[in-house]
């Protein structure tokens, strides 16, 4: 009895802290495919299959719900399991079992709207626009889901997703300050240039960048507000569970952290950000 978090590496972590800190009595087991990271390069079927696998195994280690602590496989992957893999194997395992994402959340964080509200189209000329960045891996950006989602709820936010090849590769693996800098800046300014001035809010949309954040923030322009992933997937998975009493989720606190690659200590930026020594089991 315990909740899944599952992300192709160790960004989903961001995730998983700000669930434990929200929910510290529940039992979480934590899966890094990082044997198979990143997915941003992937091509759509070898996600759906990675997402699922990884589904898979956290329900075969007592899981009921299993959140997709990445956006590319929250993008890519869930609606179609959703649809086409999840009824069938829930009668096969003959209980109630689940698997959310995070882009739901991210996107009513972002327009302060719930998921089914829609916009009556109008066409009336909006006089200030709010602009907003999502940085995100190349098939987030190519799934145009924050672009689309977003302008069905709110016409006077305009999105430019950024995005950023090899940063989660270089945040898996433990790449220095220096040279994690100079790529966000780059993208940074990339964006900027875009939208011919510096956006008004930003999105992490790749849970990995929630571990450099503080890049992040030193390369936007001051005070730019960010939208943050982790809090807003706590919100929406408290809110879940108190309307859905038949997932069982455990209630003594107990830790997994489980990977298809390396097992053992993790890197020193992810344990800097961790808070402190953090060692994988075997998948």
């Amino acid at each position: 009895m315990a909740i899944g978090v599952f992300d192709s590496g160790v960004g989903g972590l961001s995730v998983h802290r700000a669930l434990v800190r929200r929910m510290p009595q529940t039992d979480f087991i934590y899966l890094a495919d990082q044997a198979n990271a990143p997915y941003g390069g992937r091509t759509g079927e070898e996600i759906v299959d990675l997402t699922r696998a990884g589904c898979v195994r956290l329900f075969e280690a007592g899981c009921d719900l299993v959140v997709l602590a990445c956006n590319t496989a929250s993008a890519i992957a869930l609606r179609r399991l959703q649809q086409t893999w999840l009824p069938d194997y829930r009668r096969a395992l003959g209980r109630p079992v689940n698997v959310l994402g995070i882009i739901v959340p991210t996107i009513e964080a972002a327009t302060g709207l719930p998921w089914e509200h829609e916009a009556e189209r109008r066409g009336d000329k909006v006089e200030k626009l709010d602009i907003l960045a999502v940085f995100c891996t190349p098939a987030t950006a190519a799934s145009r889901v924050y672009e689309i989602e977003i302008d069905k709820r709110r016409q006077d936010v305009a999105v430019f997703a950024q995005p950023c090849p090899d940063l989660a590769r270089m945040i898996e693996a433990g790449a220095g300050a220096v040279d994690l800098a100079k790529t966000v800046e780059a993208h940074v300014a990339s964006v900027t240039t875009r939208i011919g001035r510096a956006p008004d809010r930003a999105i992490l949309g790749c849970t990995h960048y929630e571990i450099v954040a503080d890049i992040f923030r030193a390369a936007l322009r001051p005070g730019t507000p960010l939208i943050h992933q982790p809090d807003a997937t706590a919100d929406a998975l408290e809110a879940y569970l108190a309307k859905h009493p038949e997932y069982r989720t455990g209630d003594g606190g107990r830790r997994r952290f489980l990977t298809t690659g390396v097992p053992g200590a993790q890197n020193m930026l992810v344990e800097t950000f961790w808070g402190g020594p953090l060692s994988f089991e075997p998948a």
